[in-house]
């Protein structure tokens, strides 16, 4: 009799210790299952919001790098609707350009942040990253300097504009390519070149090309750009390339070089000069009349 009791409350005990551990078993596993939160991966971020991916995908820059949770963190009920969309300023630190408020304004699309737009009457954001236009525009004032960045680099960015698109060619068949070997748009008036045709110069000192492509002088078939070399107005001396060719006694009776063979662009023309010589013939010979009659 004794047996079977023990026995008995042995089963009993047993029974307990197991609804003791399962119900243990069942609380824990209740309790990882409310302490656990679900984590999202941009593949689940797509099944709703396809246009992001997309636009990243296409032209994401860096931010292709990126996953959704990382500048998206959480979502909605979990975390307040305000938080989901981050500040730039989060990431994008250590820069001026970076301290610019409403980035917005020009990156109107951050999954595509390249694809800048560009307003109108814009000039203080562009000053962040193009320090040497600034600086060129400032040292060299001209009418460019007057006008806002965005008046030439409209709409997108970057946007370099054809010369042309304002200003006149010096020739019809003049391209954009042409215009900067002569001149920098942030600084147009310091001319500089190296070998250009001569009909581009002829859009401005169309007289002396004229005189010079009708010379039978050997200075015809030379380029403007090899005697006014360096830069605009550079007239060189006549013996930096050919030397003193006189003696001196003539160079000291003919100061310039032009006395006797005109000018460099029609030289050796002889017509003009005996024209000019009996011009001058002309006007002193009344004089000379009027003397022996007096």
């Amino acid at each position: 009799m004794k047996r079977k009791s023990i026995k008995s409350l042995f089963y009993v005990c047993l029974v307990f210790v197991a609804i003791a551990v399962a119900s243990s078993t069942a609380f824990s596993a209740a309790s990882d299952q409310k302490a656990a939160k679900p984590v999202l991966s941009s593949d689940d971020c797509i099944k709703c919001h396809a246009n992001p991916p997309a636009d990243i995908a296409a032209a994401g820059g860096k931010h292709k790098m990126v996953m959704c949770t990382a500048c998206h963190a959480g979502h909605p009920p979990s975390v307040p609707a305000k938080s989901i969309i981050p500040k730039c300023s989060n990431c994008h630190t250590g820069k001026p350009h970076f301290e610019l408020k409403d980035c917005l304004q020009c990156h109107t699309n951050p999954h595509t942040p390249k694809n800048i737009k560009i307003g109108p009457n814009l000039t203080e954001p562009c000053l962040t990253c193009h320090t040497k236009q600034i600086q060129q525009l400032k040292e060299t004032r001209t009418k460019h300097s007057a006008l806002y960045c965005s008046t030439c680099h409209s709409t997108k960015h970057p946007n370099v504009p054809e010369c042309i698109r304002c200003h006149k060619p010096h020739t019809p068949d003049m391209t954009a390519a042409d215009c900067k070997k002569c001149h920098q748009a942030h600084a147009p008036k310091p001319v500089t070149y190296e070998d250009v045709p001569a009909k581009f110069c002829a859009g401005c000192h169309k007289q002396a090309y004229d005189l010079l492509t009708a010379s039978k002088a050997k200075h015809k078939d030379f380029a403007c750009s090899f005697c006014h070399q360096a830069k605009h107005k550079m007239i060189p001396k006549c013996q930096d390339c050919h030397g003193e060719k006189h003696p001196a006694g003539i160079m000291a009776k003919f100061k310039k070089c032009g006395d006797c063979h005109n000018i460099a662009h029609d030289l050796n023309n002889w017509t003009e000069l005996l024209q000019k010589e009996k011009s001058a013939q002309k006007k002193e010979t009344p004089r000379k009349a009027d003397k022996k009659k007096n």
